[in-house]
């Protein structure tokens, strides 16, 4: 399983909109059965690789078993090595007049041959599969991995968590500034991804999750919240097999981080278009033509709040010389608005290409 340390927001990433040709990589797990095929076409959602998770593998007699020499086992073996087998399936068999034959003991995969003719079985665990998150074209596939490339409207955020998401993109808040209510949540949102204003709290993930909702959308997350619901130690994974995780991407930070107008007008208007969140690279992809809209976002910076609990992106701001904060210190501060915050706070944000 694949995991990636989640970006901080105020380490230069970019919540600009725009449309191009984006690449998307899956790193896939151990255990691969099937992938596609270089220069196959997929869409976002389609299944590009499937593979099992195998237990602590046991050791069974083989040439030993059948009296035969060990240089001849592979010749008598009836399954190939690295297929499935079931309990009590033949694996091999010598002799015709009194014939000895070698079953499989367990249900699992038949992995190796030794060089002594004993066999190698471990059991299946667990299956999983990993899903397309852009329409294009297959460009990398191995076992390591697999990169689609396709166009798409696509906005990187902070970070995300969970497996990747796919879905239609739904509206759910009146403004940027709201947070997604749990009570707007239900089964009938079953695999949407939600639009959500400045907060996505723990309990929304969580009745999302519950609901069958694919994934959520929003200005930020507490970051109690997150451990809450994804442990201490909080990870951002591409890998989407059987992860009982809720799917969330925060475009500006943590906290609570209302969207400026200039990211949540176009979310509202590509509302209704397919979607996926590519966790690993903590991007947005939105499946819409390219007119249909201009969505070009000049450069935003971010100001983190005096108190240190939330993350804001700041559009017109003034020098306002030195404050004295709650917290005593004087520093040379930034005002935006009504607001004046230090003005080491604020990191600006470096468009991506």
């Amino acid at each position: 399983m694949a995991h990636h340390a989640a970006r901080s927001a105020l380490g230069g990433s970019s919540v600009t909109w725009r449309h191009g040709r984006w690449t998307a990589q899956h790193p896939l797990p151990i255990g691969v059965v099937e992938r596609t095929s270089l220069g196959e076409n997929v869409n976002a959602g389609d299944v590009i690789a499937a593979g099992v998770a195998l237990g602590t593998a046991i050791r069974v007699k083989g040439a030993r078993r059948l009296r035969l020499p060990a240089a001849d086992m592979e010749r008598e073996l009836r399954v190939p090595i690295g297929s499935e087998v079931i309990a009590g399936m033949l694996l091999a068999r010598s002799g015709r007049r009194f014939p000895r034959t070698l079953k499989a003991p367990i249900d699992g995969r038949l992995l190796h041959l030794t060089a002594n003719g004993d066999l190698f079985i471990a059991p299946i665990v667990g299956r999983w599969i990993v899903r397309s998150t852009l329409d294009g074209a297959v460009t990398r596939s191995d076992d390591a991995g697999v990169t689609v490339e396709g166009a798409a409207w696509c906005i990187a955020g902070a970070a995300a968590y969970g497996p990747d998401a796919i879905g239609e993109l739904t509206l759910g808040v009146n403004s940027p500034t709201e947070d997604l209510a749990a009570s707007r949540l239900d089964v009938r949102l079953g695999g949407r991804i939600m639009i959500g204003g400045a907060r996505a709290s723990a309990e929304v993930l969580t009745r999302a999750h519950a609901c069958g909702v694919s994934g959520v959308v929003a200005g930020g997350a507490p970051a109690a919240g997150l451990r809450v619901v994804y442990g201490e130690t909080v990870t951002v994974s591409g890998y989407s097999g059987r992860d009982d995780r809720p799917t969330v991407i925060c475009l500006i930070g943590f906290g609570a981080a209302a969207l400026p107008e200039a990211i949540f007008r176009p979310l509202v208007a590509l509302a209704g278009s397919r979607a996926a969140i590519h966790t690993a690279s903590a991007r947005l992809f939105v499946f819409a033509p390219a007119d249909a809209g201009d969505f070009a976002t000049a450069e935003l910076d971010l100001a983190l709040a005096p108190d240190y609990a939330s993350v804001r992106a700041f559009g017109r701001q003034t020098v306002n010389g030195e404050v004295t904060f709650p917290s005593e210190v004087r520093a040379g501060a930034v005002r935006h608005g009504d607001e004046v915050v230090p003005s080491a706070n604020v990191r600006p944000f470096h468009a991506k290409r």
